[in-house]
Parts: C-alpha cells; sequence; structure tokens
C-alpha cells in the first residue's frame, strides 16, 4: 500500500492522505477580501484529491498584508466573503480546508509579482508604514520599519486570536501559523533582523517568545476539534543567522506545547541567503526535526515526482509532504500519482468518465 495515499492525523484533523497543498499567494484579493479568482483557484484544487488544502497567506491586521491585493482576516466583510467561497467549495468537495494566518513585517508594502514586486513607498497610495522586530531594512530598497513595542506586541498577539476565531466562524479545519520566508515572527526569531534587548530579543529563549505566545494564545481561542500548526523556515541560508540547531529548538518547544503539525520550509528572511535549491533540498531539515518531536512534520520544497514524495514518506523523513508550484501547474496531481502508485482516489462524481482505461482502479467509489 502506498503511503502517500494512507491516511494521517494532525491532532483533531483526519486526513485520507499525505498530500498537503502548501499556501500560495495569488494577489488577488479586493480589500482583503476573496475575489471571483479565489473562487475558481480554490475550487479547481479542491477537486484535485489532495488531503488537505491551505489557503493561501491571510493578513491578520492590514500592515500584516504582502502586497495591497492580499487576502485578509480582519474585518466582518472578509469574513463574510471567505464563508461564501467556502460554502460553495464545501458543496462540492469534502477536502479538509485550513489557513495560513501571517504578518509580512517588514517585507509588506510590496507590488503584486507581475507587477514588479518591489518595496513600495509608504507615501504611494498602496503603500504603508511597516512594522518589525527591529527598525532594519529587508534590503536597501524597503524603508526602515517600525520596532513594535511592548503594545504593539500585546496588539498583534490579540489580531492572531481574533483572525483565528473568524478562521473558525467560517468553519475552516486547520489553522497554519506562519513563521516562516521572512514575514514577520520570522523577523522576531533569526538574530539578522532581531537587535532587541528585551524579552523579545538577545536569547534564542527571547527570539523565539514571540512566536510560542502566538501559539499558545491561537490555540486557546479555538476549539480543541481545530487542528494549530505552525510553518517555519528552518535556516536562513546565511552565516550567524536563523538555522536548524534553533529550529529544532523551536520545534521541541512547540510539540511539547501540543503543536499538531510543523510545515517545514526554509529561507526568505535576507537577500545574502545562498539556497542549495534541488530537488527534495529542504526534506533534510524536516527529517532532523522529525527525530526530536512527536508531531506529524510536513515537508515541502521540490517535492514534484510521485515516487520521490513515496521515498520521503517510506525513508521515514516526513510524515506528509506539501506540493505548491508542482500542483500549480498540474492540478491533477494526485490523480496521477495514485494511477503511478497502485492507489486509489475519491473524484468527483461530475469526472468519474474520464478514468483513463490503462488507470483503472485509480478513481474508488465515495
Amino acid at each position: 500500500m502506498s503511503l502517500l495515499f494512507s491516511p494521517i492525523s494532525f491532532g483533531p484533523l483526519q486526513l485520507p492522505n499525505r498530500i498537503v497543498i502548501a499556501p500560495m499567494c495569488q494577489y488577488s484579493a479586493h480589500d482583503g477580501c476573496v475575489s471571483d479568482w479565489h473562487h475558481i483557484h480554490l475550487g479547481n484544487l479542491a477537486l484535485s484529491g489532495a488531503g488537505l488544502l491551505v489557503l493561501e497567506a491571510t493578513a491578520v491586521e492590514p500592515r500584516g498584508r504582502i502586497s495591497h491585493a492580499d487576502l485578509g482576516l480582519w474585518n466582518d466583510d472578509q469574513e463574510a466573503a471567505l464563508a461564501a467561497l467556502l460554502a460553495s467549495v464545501r458543496r462540492w468537495s469534502p477536502m479538509a480546508l485550513g489557513i495560513q494566518l501571517a504578518h509580512a513585517g517588514r517585507k509588506a508594502s510590496t507590488a503584486r509579482p507581475w507587477e514588479g514586486g518591489g518595496a513600495i513607498a509608504a507615501d504611494d497610495p498602496h503603500g504603508w508604514a511597516t512594522v518589525s522586530a527591529s527598525a532594519l531594512a529587508y534590503d536597501e530598497r524597503h524603508e526602515r520599519p517600525q520596532a513594535l513595542d511592548a503594545a504593539g506586541i500585546d496588539a498583534l498577539v490579540e489580531d492572531f486570536v481574533q483572525a483565528a476565531r473568524r478562521a473558525v466562524r467560517v468553519g475552516l479545519d486547520l489553522i497554519e501559523i506562519h513563521a516562516a520566508h521572512g514575514y514577520l515572527l520570522h523577523q522576531f526569531l533569526s538574530p539578522l533582523s532581531n537587535a532587541r534587548d528585551d524579552a523579545y530579543g538577545g536569547s534564542l529563549e527571547n527570539r523565539m517568545r514571540l512566536v510560542l505566545r502566538v501559539f499558545d494564545a491561537v490555540r486557546a481561542a479555538v476549539p480543541s476539534s481545530v487542528a494549530v500548526g505552525v510553518r517555519i523556515s528552518a535556516t536562513d541560508w546565511v552565516e550567524g543567522g536563523w538555522d536548524l540547531a534553533q529550529s529544532l529548538a523551536l520545534a521541541r518547544a512547540l510539540d511539547a506545547r501540543g503543536c499538531h503539525f510543523i510545515h517545514v520550509s526554509s529561507g526568505g528572511l535576507d537577500p545574502r541567503q545562498q539556497i542549495g535549491a534541488g530537488p527534495g533540498y529542504q526534506v533534510p531539515f524536516a527529517e532532523a526535526i522529525k527525530a526530536q518531536v512527536a508531531m506529524p512534520v510536513i515537508a515541502v520544497g521540490m517535492i514534484t515526482q510521485p515516487r520521490q514524495a513515496e521515498a520521503v514518506l517510506a525513508e521515514g523523513r516526513a510524515d506528509a509532504v506539501a506540493l505548491a508550484r508542482g500542483i500549480l501547474y498540474d492540478p491533477r496531481w494526485p490523480w496521477h500519482a495514485a494511477a503511478e502508485l497502485g492507489a486509489s482516489v475519491v473524484p468527483a462524481p461530475q469526472f468519474l468518465r474520464c478514468e483513463p482505461r490503462e488507470a483503472r482502479g485509480v478513481f474508488a467509489a465515495a
């Protein structure tokens, strides 16, 4: 039996297989609200046969958006629009749905990727002043952020809590706290972006404090039926930055707090990063973390082939695999993987007629 198509639990959430669709920003929201694009895009992915679909990075307050066109979940209009989207998707798909709650910190106020992706000045109609752990700009093109004070940190934690409560109200099954890719929580973790001398800076214990506080607050704010996990960058890929040893310490601390899963990525904090990208290049980080925690570990990063994904699980290197660009390119990747690995998926009945003759049995009854 294929491990990729075997069940897994993220805390209270039971999944039929170990294929996770990773959060992927679409930069297509209006005032933080989902648009028609999201109905098309997420509806398509929800029919893919994956075990879990995690919605893109969703800002917990206006300054937390990467661009003006990011999703948000800080007001009633955004909540209502998301609820309508989920009602539509769930009418046709039983797939588990999660959301990644995020704050971009000093990497906020940028143009959309296809419009150049560069930093936008605070006085631009599509820009705003940013915040971070310290008043250190991401690079020379970004304006210096304001360092959050104690009141600002308290407000940030409450923003995550309120967004999590909204996520529960619209019926999402899982919350992923975004502490990766150089965004605000990662900015507190890394000594390259955190020069604070208070309880949130300096020692590893202090730099981890905000991530752990946000996790504890979100976990306490949502019902026990909702899975709560964290996505991290296991390394900055820069000498003297956040690294695997520190990630192991954070993973152990989250595990002790009852974290339901950890999603292991890397990079994004510093433009000096030197990433050794290649097929499965981040899997060794997931493997190292898996050896020290009880919670499920999700591996991600250039895992593109079914047998490659199966091997990651069969070799005990991770508990689940996440796809991003690969499933955008091939939204039926789980179908094709099932056919190659001798497994089956349950398609929408409208698709039953398309089962290839050479892959009889890949479609199972609901």
